[in-house]
Order: C-alpha cells, then structure tokens, then sequence
C-alpha cells in the first residue's frame, strides 16, 4: 500500500528497533538518561551549536524556541504559510503570548526582505516589540536558496533581532544543496545552521524515527528550554528509547534521503507525462515543480473526486484538499516508499478512467 500522505507515516526499521531495545535508559527529567544525553550533545556537535534539547514534537520545540526568544507581548515575524504560524493550533498566541506578525510567502518559498523590514515595528508602545524572524526550509518541499537566508540573517542582525529556523526537514534542504554544489550533506546542514540563533530539527518525519524533535542553541538558550518543556508538559522519564532512534536516524537515514528525492523525481516526471497525455487527466491535472521529496498536482474540481476515490480503491494514499476552484493532491515520498511503490501508483493513475 503506497502511503504518500507525508513522510511521517514511516516505521522504524529493524535495525532502529534493535537500537530502540538495546539503548541504556535514565530519567531525562533528571537529566540522566544517558541516550537523550547522547543525542542532544551528537546532534549540537553535528550541527554547530553549544547544546541541544530533545522534545516529543516539532511544534513543540518550535514553541520552546519561540518562547526563548520572546517575551509576552513581543511579536514574532512568520510566514503566512509557515507551520509555526497556520500549522500549530496558534500556540504562539494562546500559549507564549506571542504576537505572530505574518508575511505573505513568495512562490519560491522565501519572504520578500523588503516585506520582513515593512514588518519590524519602531520602537513605540502602540506596538509589539519585534524580537524575532522566523524561516522554514524546507517550506512546501522548496529549498530556500543559501543566499537568500545569509541576506535574511543579515537584515535580522541588523536590525537588532533573533533568527529561528523550523528546520523540520532541514536535511532535505541539506541533501538538495550537497546534490547541487557537490558537497556533503551534513557540511551543508552545518553551514545552513550557522546563520540561526536556534533551529527545531525533525526526527520523525524524513530521517525515520518514530517520535521526537530537538531544538538546538546555545548553553544558555538551552537551560531556558529545558524549564520552557516542563512547562508545556514535555518533559519524558525513560526517553532514551526514544532518543536511541532519532540517533540511529542522524548516523544512518540522512544520506539516503537523496533516494527519496530520486523517488519523487520519478513520481513527478511520471505524473507529468500522463498530464501531457491521458485521454482523461489531459490538460486537468497540473504537476507543479518539485525540489525534495513532496510534489503538489492540482485537478480540476469536478475530476477530483472521482481521481481520490480511485486512487484510495487502489490502495494508494495521498493528502487531499480544496484549493481555489480544485483539488490539491501533496505526495510524499520518504523511507517507506520504494521506487516499485512509485510505479505501482504511477500504473494506477495511467488506468484512471473517470
């Protein structure tokens, strides 16, 4: 059954599971869960920070950073698109008492610089005081270009503000980049981090793990953190079992994160070619461009129901939602989804029959 609603659905390997079984367990609530220990200081080391802090969810590690950042009443500058801003129930206002100022995302996934500077309110008390910029990459499975977040580090600097990045697929952008410049993957998720004051990275989505999110930064930011989990109710007794995943997920499920980009390369090219010539999909279905490891296709309303019931009769599985006077369709692929399962899909679509 070809799952691609998201690249959260994957289940452990057998090889993650025997390191989930053998890993040495502690309270991490005390601090002393040597494999949560483990993890945040390999993952800090391997990504340039001081330290880092394992949580049970990418929103809540961007939540604990948010809230590292800003005090009540200050604002936080997003992406109309961002998670941190449409995907997490609001949490930034119902819980930090964080003003999200949102910016409308550019098809390429960036913020305009000059919308994030219309955006920094003066120093008035008719305002939010603007404390931070918020980035994601990957956003919509779009790689922000290196360039273009040195540009928006600069801005933030200058400007007296902090920079976070939900990094929840920060490998995938990681993996893009090495593919582009010829370099290595964990040099270019390095260099992607040195432009933030914190990053929140994924485990459970494209490097595998079953559960868990760090949230990296300096000592300091780090300390805070920790109390900002136990707060929010994050705080886990034998987590190792957990951490020992997202471990073996950092030494052994990022470098072939380029197969799944290959994969959705294939789903992609396959997909546009049915739309350029299937006597039913012709001319109603829309491939948009892809970078990493999710595509969107759009089809036209009155096709699209008849599309998603056929795709679910046949044990292929997508997201689906309304958009504009369509459908969207998002496809993800990821370690769970081999390049037979992508042709069993691409086979299911070319029997479409309306």
């Amino acid at each position: 059954m070809p799952d691609f609603r998201s690249d959260t659905v994957t289940q452990p390997t057998p090889a993650m599971r025997e390191a989930m079984f053998r890993a040495p367990l502690g309270d991490d609530v005390f601090a002393d869960d040597p494999s949560v220990n483990a993890l945040q200081a390999h993952a800090a080391a391997l990504l340039g920070f001081e330290a880092a802090l394992f949580a049970p969810s990418g929103t809540q590690t961007n939540l604990i950073a948010l809230w590292g950042h800003c005090q009540r009443g200050d604002e936080a500058i997003v992406g109309q698109s961002w998670h941190t801003y449409r995907w997490e129930a609001g949490g930034m206002a119902v819980l930090g008492s964080i003003q999200p100022q949102p910016v409308e995302t550019q098809p390429d996934g960036t913020l305009r610089l000059t919308d994030i500077a219309a955006a920094i309110k003066p120093d008035d008390p008719h305002f939010a005081r603007t404390r931070l910029v918020v980035l994601e990459n990957t956003t919509g499975g779009q790689v922000l270009p290196p360039a273009y977040v040195a540009e928006a580090a600069q801005l933030a600097r200058s400007r007296g503000l902090a920079l976070h990045l939900d990094g929840a697929r920060l490998f995938n952008a990681a993996t893009a980049n090495a593919a582009r410049h010829g370099t290595d993957v964990y040099d270019e998720a390095r260099t992607l981090c040195s432009h933030f004051d914190s990053v929140s990275l994924c485990l459970s989505k494209g490097l595998g793990a079953p559960v868990g999110s760090l949230v990296l930064g300096t000592r300091d930011f780090i300390r805070q953190a920790r109390r900002t989990r136990k707060i929010l109710g994050g705080g886990m007794r034998q987590a190792g079992v957990l951490a020992a995943a997202g471990q073996f997920a950092l030494e052994h499920h990022v470098r072939r994160l380029s197969d799944d980009h290959a994969n959705l390369a294939r789903l992609a090219e396959g997909l546009a070619q049915t739309a350029r010539s299937h006597p039913v999909l012709q001319g109603r279905i829309t491939v948009h461009p892809w970078q990493t490891n999710i595509l969107f296709t759009d089809l036209a309303g009155d096709l699209a129901p008849a599309f998603v019931a056929w795709l679910a009769a046949h044990n292929v599985r997508v997201t689906s939602s309304l958009y504009g006077s369509g459908t969207r369709l998002r496809w993800v692929t990821h370690l769970d989804v081999s390049a037979a399962d992508v042709d069993m899909a691409l086979d299911c679509v070319a029997r479409f029959q309306g």
